[in-house]
């Protein structure tokens, strides 16, 4: 049974420390739309989104008003188009068509996002995945609510380099593509080593190929629930903190298995997971950085940084996984640097670097997200970029992932503005010197000696 004191304590979280459920998205299998013919796989793409996702939207504000839950995205994602387009698509402008029939779909259902314009390429790539891969700057630049993903690598397999190398000019492409609004189809744009089938958050989330036809995956997000518990265990020791997350973590958790089981139940489509991350957004008082400020650090990036990170994100896991009847997707706590006040107060500070960042990604849920960068950076630098964070997805068997933006016509310094959820931020310095000879080695760096278990 819930009491009144459980009620009230959660309409406190909602209405003052900004808990929300950041997205319920429904997965969608598209294996049975592969056709040969082009016109028939965007008909079977188009129509099966729109009928299994019509009532999607109205269904999460139905739950919002009832429960007065804040519901902020309701979202789609699908079977990896690459798969899905195999046959039909033999270059990239026919892969583009298949883009914008998702794009109108996801129009015509009222999700803010679709996701699933992705290519899985961890240990080699088909002629259509790298038309795929290829078509995605002009994918990006004319629709507006597609999100794409490659995964490059996997602890399995090892990186596939040409595949990062690739992913280095296709940033730079899409930058260039979407140079009249800061380069923001690289927002939309995520690569991965070892990419989960059931992640509900953008940009990088698809409907693996091992899931079910239709599935409802609810990611739920608290940075400020977190913040203000710890304020109550300023200057208390460590075993006082992790009770304090756990406990948290636990009652954001039940919340977003609320959401989860009543869309599921009236959309009458199966529960897959929820996803436990914190993910914060530009609003103040919804920054994991704060938390890590809380914790003890005068700014996110001194030094204890990484150990900070580490602890929570192992108590939300902890807490959170007693909370739900499945878990999965990233879980954990978000580092992206323009949806993150602190995050930026940090950057500007001088206090996070590039370098500390990916020091972070060791021990936190994604890897290097939503970074600015010069818009001069070269390709080469990106892919090295790429290869170092998915080099620490393969080695420690978590993911990682890089959603980086180089702005066209921008130094560092400078701010960019992306607006939304997405946020602001300050154009960070990259290391100066060139990997161009490492990453036109070509080729896959082998998976590392402890991926041998079955």
């Amino acid at each position: 049974m819930i009491n009144i004191f459980e009620v009230n304590e959660t309409n406190k979280m909602i209405e003052q420390e900004n808990l929300d459920v950041r997205t319920i998205t429904m997965g969608i299998s598209l294996l049975d739309c592969i056709d040969s013919d082009l016109d028939e796989v965007n008909r079977k793409v188009y129509e099966k989104i729109v009928t299994k996702a019509r009532n999607l939207v109205s269904v999460g504000q139905e739950i919002e008003m009832e429960y007065g839950i804040p519901i902020v995205n309701k979202r789609i994602s699908v079977t990896p188009i690459a798969l899905v387009g195999g046959a039909a698509c033999k270059s990239p402008e026919d892969f583009v068509t298949l883009a914008k029939t998702l794009d109108s779909a996801a129009k015509e259902v009222g999700v803010n996002f679709i996701g699933g314009y992705s290519a899985l390429v961890s240990k080699g790539m088909t002629p259509a995945e790298e038309n795929l891969i290829r078509s995605i700057p002009q994918a990006l630049s004319c629709t507006d609510r597609v999100c794409s993903s490659v995964n490059v690598g996997s602890t399995k397999t090892g990186i596939n380099m040409d595949a990062v190398k690739l992913m280095g000019e296709m940033i730079l492409e899409t930058a260039e593509a979407t140079k009249e609004s800061d380069s923001l189809g690289c927002a939309k744009l995520v690569v991965f080593c070892n990419a989960p089938d059931d992640n509900p958050f953008m940009a990088g989330a698809f409907h693996g190929v091992t899931e079910a036809d239709n599935i409802i995956n609810v990611g739920v997000s608290g940075p400020g629930v977190v913040k203000k518990a710890l304020e109550s265990v300023r200057g208390k020791d460590f075993e006082t903190l992790c009770e304090t997350i756990k406990k948290t973590a636990f009652k954001v958790t039940r919340v977003g298995q609320l959401v989860a089981q009543e869309a599921s139940r009236r959309l009458n489509v199966p529960f897959g997971i929820i996803d436990l991350s914190l993910a914060p957004t530009p609003a103040v008082g919804d920054s994991v950085a704060e938390i890590l400020e809380e914790i003890g650090l005068e700014y996110a990036g001194a030094p204890g940084t990484t150990a900070a990170l580490a602890l929570l994100n192992d108590q939300v896991k902890k807490g959170g996984v007693m909370a739900s009847s499945a878990v999965g997707g990233l879980s954990g706590a978000f580092i992206p640097v323009s949806e993150d006040q602190g995050m930026i107060n940090a950057v500007e500070a001088g206090a996070l670097t590039l370098e500390k960042l990916e020091a972070m990604t060791c021990v936190c849920s994604v890897g290097l997200d939503m970074i600015a960068v010069p818009g001069d950076t070269s390709a080469s630098t990106l892919a090295g970029i790429i290869a170092d964070e998915a080099a620490l997805g393969m080695v420690n068997q978590k993911t990682t992932a890089v959603r980086i933006i180089p702005v066209i016509g921008k130094g560092v310094g400078e701010m960019v503005e992306f607006g939304g959820l997405l946020g602001y931020a300050p154009i960070m310095p990259v290391n100066p010197y060139s990997c161009e000879a490492f990453v036109a080695r070509g080729g896959r760096i082998p998976a590392p000696i402890h991926s041998f278990k079955n």
